[in-house]
């Protein structure tokens, strides 16, 4: 086999042996993520359960039938929340693709078992809460009997003890003691049938001694509040009971809720014990046939290393070269346009230089990084490109321009602009940047797009500063240059108006740098 073959060979077999590491940790993930999605979903229907327990507690504490309606529905919401959760296990029982080769936790046995515990218990607290449902709401109707007849029991016995005193018979009076005794135990201590049968039996002893309608009327109001006080009772003692049921669910619950997560931990635990040594093997396969694939390229490649080497560095000089001279050639273009932009208007090449230096020197005061600054430098000479497009008459015109020769000058903003933006070179586009803002000013008097403030780029800012600077102590066809202490003047004037303040502030700081600027490059 040749060299070549050995070559396709390795690479196709190394790119099988990543990808399928790489499915294999696909997998893992979502095996890992689809494991803590279960066990987050199997503490939660727990969770819902002790919310089930809590409403069921509600429930019984209750006294108002409104409040009653809205615990109902705070229950059923308990309930759809558990069976979406539930849902969800079971729609994950359809086989997925990575099933058939990791299925899921929620499917192991064991689980799956404690799961269905979970589902069941979970009926039994519907059923229990369903049940205690009913007795709270017929509990309250029975308490709402009660105290409209609990007043007339009381008026009528305090009736019928004053007749029994007016009789002065002791007998009757004893009797009527054991009724009142038997009352309390019925109405407050005992509350059962027994207590009810020794109150109502001294009433019949009463009417069997009196023949009192009064009495007769007296025993009916007494068998129907004791019958519902009995019934009241024993409603609340088999709340009780489902109440203890309930909560015996849910301690089984939490056990279950246990047993499901020490579960999941030993599989998860020789899952990954499994899936640690499926991908060791197969990244020792891979890095076997990486050595064997770079030994055979050794043995069958005639060029040395070093000889590679010695190529590469030849290369790599070769290219830094041409990137050297690549740069200062597109160094040197942009410095010869924007002189020529200058030149066009009678204005000497030293202008643009003292513009491209100044713009330097505020660029770095101002904060921006070396390598920004002197690209800023490189582009500033630039700021007037537009005036190519500009007619002679218009550009060189002695004086002022009338309105009409103002807005044609005015256009070599956008012009410059138009020339430069399609270019992807950074110093192409800083140049059409520096282009485009050099006339605007800080309060939004410039042109061409008046903008404000820091919307006008940086570049713009700093070039309009230098550009100015260097004008007005220039001679031009228009006009003489102006003295030093007059630029000053207009330059702490325009602060915050035509120029950035901060850079007035830098220009001042710095002025003999400025200065020793000029005086090193004043025009011939």
């Amino acid at each position: 086999m040749n060299i070549k073959k050995v070559i396709k060979f390795s690479f196709m077999l190394i790119l099988v042996l990543v990808v399928l590491i790489a499915a294999i940790n696909t997998v893992v993930l979502y095996q890992i993520k689809d494991n803590e999605l279960s066990k987050k979903n199997i503490s939660a229907l727990v969770f819902l359960q002790e919310n089930m327990n809590d409403i069921v507690i509600e429930t019984i504490n209750t006294k108002n039938e409104d409040n009653l309606k809205e615990i109902k529905n705070k229950f059923s919401q308990e309930e759809k929340n558990f069976e979406y959760i539930k849902n969800s296990f079971i729609l994950s029982e359809e086989d997925e693709f990575h099933d058939l080769i990791f299925s899921d936790i929620h499917k192991d046995s064991n689980i799956f078992k404690s799961l269905e515990k979970l589902f069941l218990n979970e009926k039994q607290i519907e059923h229990a809460f369903d049940r205690i449902f009913d007795l709270q709401t017929e509990k309250i109707k029975l308490i709402d009997e009660f105290k409209l007849i609990y007043p007339k029991e009381n008026s009528q016995r305090k009736k019928l003890e004053q007749e029994i005193l007016k009789s002065n018979d002791l007998e009757l009076i004893k009797l009527f003691s054991d009724l009142k005794y038997y009352s309390k135990e019925t109405l407050y201590q005992h509350k059962n049938q027994v207590a009810l049968d020794k109150w109502t039996s001294r009433i019949k002893l009463l009417i069997n001694k009196l023949d009192s309608n009064e009495f007769k009327n007296y025993l009916k109001t007494v068998e129907k509040i004791g019958l519902n006080i009995v019934t009241t009772k024993n409603i609340e003692i088999e709340e009780e009971k489902l109440s203890r049921e309930i909560l015996n669910i849910i301690n089984i619950n939490k056990k279950v809720n246990l047993e499901i997560e020490t579960n999941i931990e030993k599989i998860s635990s020789s899952f990954l014990s499994n899936v640690y040594f499926i991908v060791t093997i197969l990244l020792l396969l891979t890095i076997a046939f990486i050595v064997l694939f770079a030994y055979k390229v050794y043995r069958n490649i005639g060029l040395s290393v070093d000889e590679i080497e010695s190529k590469v560095q030849d290369g790599l000089v070769e290219i830094k070269t041409l990137n050297s001279e690549i740069e200062h050639t597109q160094k040197e273009v942009v410095f010869t346009m924007g002189a020529i932009g200058e030149s066009r208007s009678k204005e000497t090449g030293n202008h643009v230089k003292r513009v491209a230096l100044y713009s330097k020197i505020l660029a770095l005061y101002y904060g921006l990084d070396e390598k920004e600054a002197e690209m800023l430098k490189q582009a500033s000479p630039m700021h007037d490109i537009g005036k190519v497009a500009i007619p002679d008459s218009v550009l060189n015109k002695p004086g002022r321009f009338d309105e009409h020769e103002r807005k044609i000058m005015d256009t070599h903003a956008a012009l410059g602009y138009e020339m430069l933006k399609h270019s992807n070179r950074p110093l192409l586009k800083m140049a059409a940047i520096v282009a485009y803002e050099h006339h605007e000013k800080w309060d939004g008097s410039g042109y061409p797009r008046g903008l404000k403030g820091e919307d006008i780029h940086i570049y713009g800012r700093i070039t309009a500063l230098a550009d100015v600077f260097d004008a007005l102590g220039s001679d031009r066809v228009y006009k003489k240059a102006w003295d030093d202490e007059r630029i000053f003047n207009l330059f702490k004037e325009e602060r915050a108006k035509h120029f950035d303040p901060k850079l007035i502030d830098i220009f001042f700081e710095h002025l003999d740098e400025f200065l020793k600027i000029r005086d090193s490059l004043k025009d011939v």
